[in-house]
């Protein structure tokens, strides 16, 4: 249950937090190294996928069609995919998802070959492949976080939360990075036939993951004779109903929507900070560096005793690390305000995660993690949409730096508006 702010009694230290206890689940451990794997190969073919594209344009508006390439079918999708997450095996539907991914990662190494001679110019194969991916992703995504909750016992949620949350930033550092170098050494080829690698590798280590079988519905038969209408709004209405977990996923949505800079990076690292393919994949790797140091915090810690109140001010300490990046022209400082960025940004992602996995039924967490992708997952492409239409019309730091600002703007509406948000004390 959702506690209130009143502090938890007084345990013992080691029973109180373990914070390698979902780590000593094999099924975890097999899970974590496949999210590890996907994830790398998805950072690479980001970055590769965007300087191709910036290189080929010189156009902002290239860079944010990109992110709407994937928006718009992860969303057109994604509450089916729930629905279909709540009724057959995770697992499964996983490694189904991972399968398509991987078939995605080929295709552009298909394209690259003559893309890299100069044979192939024409980038519209690329969002072809961007809208595939979309696809795979919107399928993946609710069956992977609510399989999670079938690896670990309950107790251990909030702890199975923050490695997940850890090893997915700890891949972003090195994906960008090594996409960047890749991309200098070898072209699109090589970068691609690493990801197509990395791909398949996650692939097959969630096949090793014990399939947990379907989640049996409550006793008294909820889902039978549910019409495909009601099962598919079942997730959404049960967000609208809890106003803690609908104020944190609103505050990440409206923050990644108008305070993410991650679209606009290629324009950065050529036109503004001059640093390259090389010090793009620094770039964007610098938020996920600054995750993965909270989340070693964040794991040798016990649960924030007041969630809301720091939920609140690491999304607004987001905003004013998105207005500093906009008007930074020195590299060291933009690396290290992305960082910071990064490090706030993860404290959000596991109260808000913790949140969905310890207040949600088991029979709803497929269709409640699909609405979660939606309003978070999505944001990311929609956001990068946006931020690539501001910058055409605004500039690139202009956008940035107002869209930094937009985001403490949502921290007040939030805090005005959803007082239970604020108020939100220790998640157990």
């Amino acid at each position: 249950m959702v506690g209130a702010a009143e502090p938890a009694p007084q345990t013992p230290a080691a029973e109180r937090h373990d914070p390698y206890a979902a780590l000593r689940h094999r099924p975890f451990r097999l899970f974590i190294i496949s999210l590890l794997a996907m994830t790398a190969a998805s950072q690479v073919q980001e970055v590769v996928v965007a300087w191709q594209i910036y290189a080929r344009t010189k156009d902002p508006l290239s860079l944010g069609l990109v992110g709407l390439a994937e928006a718009v079918p992860f969303i057109s999708v994604a509450m089916y995919a729930g629905h279909v997450a709540d009724r057959v095996d995770r697992r499964k539907l996983a490694v189904a998802a991972l399968a398509a991914l991987a078939a995605c990662a080929v295709a552009l190494l298909a394209i690259a070959v003559p893309f890299d001679r100069g044979r192939f110019e024409a980038v519209w194969p690329l969002y072809a492949v961007i809208f595939l991916t979309g696809i795979a992703r919107s399928f993946l995504q609710p069956a992977r976080t609510a399989l999670t909750s079938q690896l670990v016992p309950r107790a251990l949620y909030a702890s199975a939360t923050t490695w997940r949350s850890s090893t997915w930033q700890t891949a972003a550092v090195a994906g960008p990075a090594l996409g960047g170098l890749l991309y200098a050494v070898g072209g699109a080829t090589l970068a691609y036939a690493v990801v197509v690698l990395l791909m398949l590798a996650a692939l097959a280590t969630m096949t090793m993951v014990p399939s947990p079988g379907r989640v049996a519905a409550p006793a008294e038969g909820e889902g039978e004779g549910e019409s495909m209408r009601d099962s598919l709004v079942g997730g959404l209405r049960f967000v609208v109903r809890q106003p803690v977990v609908l104020g944190a996923i609103t505050l990440d949505l409206f923050a990644v929507l108008f305070g993410g800079a991650t679209a606009l990076l290629p324009l950065f690292a050529d036109s503004i900070l001059h640093v390259g393919p090389q010090g793009l994949g620094v770039l964007r790797a610098a938020p996920a560096a600054g995750a993965v140091l909270m989340s070693l915090v964040l794991a040798h810690r016990p649960p924030f005793r007041r969630a809301g109140v720091a939920l609140l001010w690491n999304v607004a300490a987001f905003g004013l690390c998105m207005i500093g990046f906009g008007l930074s022209r020195d590299f060291a400082l933009s690396v290290g305000l992305l960082a910071l960025s990064g490090m706030v940004d993860n404290v959000s992602v596991v109260i808000r995660g913790t949140l969905i996995q310890v207040m949600t039924p088991p029979h709803l967490l497929g269709r409640v993690s699909a609405v979660n992708a939606i309003f978070i997952g999505s944001s990311n492409e929609i956001g990068a949409f946006e931020s690539g239409v501001a910058a055409k019309l605004l500039g690139a730091v202009r956008s940035v730096v107002l869209g930094g600002i937009m985001t403490l703007g949502v921290v007040g509406v939030i805090s005005w508006r959803l007082p239970e948000v604020r108020r939100l004390g220790q998640i157990r």
